[in-house]
């Protein structure tokens, strides 16, 4: 029962420099995440040394130029690279995704030459992670409504603010962190600065919370208390920053949808294989009606939001605008894998709800998968937008 490779299938769809890339980090995840994934999470302990690995098999800038540091890939690659990750350990696929398509492609789509030779290639090669600084205490879903403020003054930018939920900050060698600039323009009003918090003044994280899951990946507030920076850290023009979060979101979204798969995907395999090896009245859960057809569920969720994310990423890489594929991806996938992980659960019975087995620790982390980078309500929202509506 269940013998056979299940994503094989999938084979046909990839080029073979993507399929290799998939396997070679699919091997590593079992080797070096998979023993220690429920042991980070136990301890809330960022795994540096991983990302040190990740580095050195040239991951942590996949979809960036090569002529950056970068590995050259596209937007498929990066999402197959996530759901390996994701597939072992939500906390170490959260970082980074984070990292790349928050932290990184956006220095690449929207700096200077200067700033990609100076802020990019780090990232790229995995020098340091870095950070994306958008949500505030106050604004909630409404990312737009801010109060973190940037007063030019003289070659300098001044930074006033409190940002909330930060992937990263803790660990980061650079943030994106996202400013009023001009009070009176609304979303035209909007900036982005690169801010380096081991050497700007009057940046501090002031907490690092304890989540329901996802705990080996720091989620920080930070707090901007007259920070200056000096004026070539404004990426863009002034004002450019609300439409450089939304192109951002485009890519950010298909990265979550990719590691809504991975988590479920790892869900999914976990029951699976309990169902195999547990009997009950003398033959395997997986030969009973009700396991079994729980698990085919399963099994066709993950097949549909898989497809989707891919099909997300190649209209992505194609140049198409992908709002509302990235938006549906996110939401379908991240609902999925929530749904997914909690018939994993069901499948190991009181099993499920012991930290000896991996389906608690994907059902925790797959929650934070409805929320993140928009909730499944702005999803709809934006959804309804694409359609007219």
């Amino acid at each position: 029962m269940f013998a056979r490779n299940i994503e094989s299938d999938m084979d046909f769809s990839l080029p073979d420099e993507h399929r290799m890339i998939r396997d070679s980090v699919r091997d590593f995840c079992e080797a070096e995440i998979g023993p220690i994934a429920q042991e980070i999470e136990d301890e809330h302990r960022f795994p540096e040394a991983i990302f040190d690995q990740l580095a050195q098999l040239d991951m942590l800038g996949v979809p960036v130029d090569e002529k950056w540091g970068g590995l050259g890939g596209d937007q498929l690659m990066y999402a197959l690279v996530t759901e390996e990750l994701g597939r072992v350990s939500g906390s170490i696929g959260l970082s980074y995704a984070a990292h790349v398509s928050l932290a990184s492609k956006p220095i690449e789509t929207f700096g200077t030459e200067e700033q990609k030779e100076r802020w990019l290639r780090p990232l790229a090669t995995g020098e340091y992670l870095g950070g994306w600084a958008l949500t505030e205490p106050e604004s909630g879903s409404d990312a737009s409504d801010m109060e973190t403020t940037a007063e030019q003054d003289g070659d300098e930018w001044v930074l006033d603010g409190t940002k909330q939920f930060i992937t990263n900050a803790s660990v980061a060698g650079s943030i994106l962190v996202k400013a009023v600039t001009d009070p009176g323009a609304g979303y035209d009003g909007i900036s982005t600065f690169i801010v380096d918090p081991h050497t700007d003044d009057g940046f501090e994280v002031t907490t690092e919370w304890e989540k329901m899951g996802l705990n080996a990946s720091p989620t920080c507030e930070i707090k901007l208390d007259d920070c200056r920076v000096p004026a070539d850290r404004l990426l863009g023009d002034p004002g450019d920053g609300w439409e450089q979060t939304k192109k951002t979101l485009d890519g950010g979204r298909i990265s979550i949808a990719a590691l809504s798969v991975g988590l479920a995907q790892g869900a999914f395999e976990a029951a699976r294989s309990y169902a195999t090896e547990r009997e009950q009245f003398g033959q395997p859960i997986g030969e009973f009606d009700a396991v079994r057809d729980m698990l085919v569920a399963m099994d066709r969720k993950i097949e549909r939001a898989r497809l989707l994310t891919h099909k997300a990423a190649t209209m992505y890489d194609a140049g198409e605008d992908v709002t509302r594929l990235s938006s549906m991806a996110k939401l379908d996938a991240s609902e999925i894998s929530r749904e997914v992980a909690e018939d994993a659960v069901q499948v190991l019975g009181g099993y499920g709800y012991t930290t000896d087995f991996a389906p608690q620790r994907f059902y925790r982390d797959a929650k934070l998968m409805e929320i993140g980078e928009g909730t499944s309500e702005i999803q709809r929202l934006v959804l309804g937008r694409e359609l007219g509506l």
